[in-house]
């Protein structure tokens, strides 16, 4: 199952129809949940979306996801993350009007070496991002494109020589 969510706010249209349109060009067959905000002026051909899940439903999409596919939000990085779920993000744009700045732009350069992260920094890779995505984690979320709740080996040991030598 693919969880695709946006959040409840702020609508991404962008991120939505560029996976509508991988997902029928493909012929998937995936189950999809979609939490869209009933703001959003895209409605998908390929699936249905809900505005919001309750907190018990989302942990529990959560927890039976392959993959989230989300905005480059912190939150939703952090979600994935919680649950070791592989994440493919979109930022959104401040130039766009999607954000107030290009901070989610800056969020998704940062992580897109982290292993379970998969970043597609524009439309037109969501696709190729998202076939990245399944096929490394085998569409169970489990394998070696899980994304692990640690931080990054780097920053602890930075953390540790810092504290050791403070």
């Amino acid at each position: 199952m693919i969880f695709l969510t946006i959040g409840t706010h702020e609508p991404f249209d962008r991120l939505i129809k560029a996976f509508d349109e991988w997902y029928v060009s493909t012929g998937r067959d995936d189950d999809v949940v979609a939490q869209v905000t009933d703001r959003a002026t895209y409605h998908p051909k390929g699936f249905d979306t809900v505005p919001s899940l309750a907190p018990e439903p989302y942990k529990q999409t959560c927890e039976r996801a392959s993959v989230i596919v989300s905005h480059a939000g912190m939150g939703s990085i952090i979600t994935a993350m919680s649950y070791g779920k592989p994440i493919v993000i979109l930022p959104r744009r401040g130039h766009l009007n999607e954000t107030r700045n290009d901070h989610q732009f800056s969020t998704a350069k940062k992580f897109a070496n982290r292993s379970g992260v998969f970043v597609a920094m524009s439309e037109d890779d969501l696709g190729a991002t998202l076939d990245s995505a399944l096929t490394e984690t085998g569409a169970t979320g489990t394998q070696n494109g899980s994304i692990s709740p640690f931080a990054n080996p780097s920053l602890i040991t930075a953390l540790r020589d810092f504290i050791q030598f403070s």
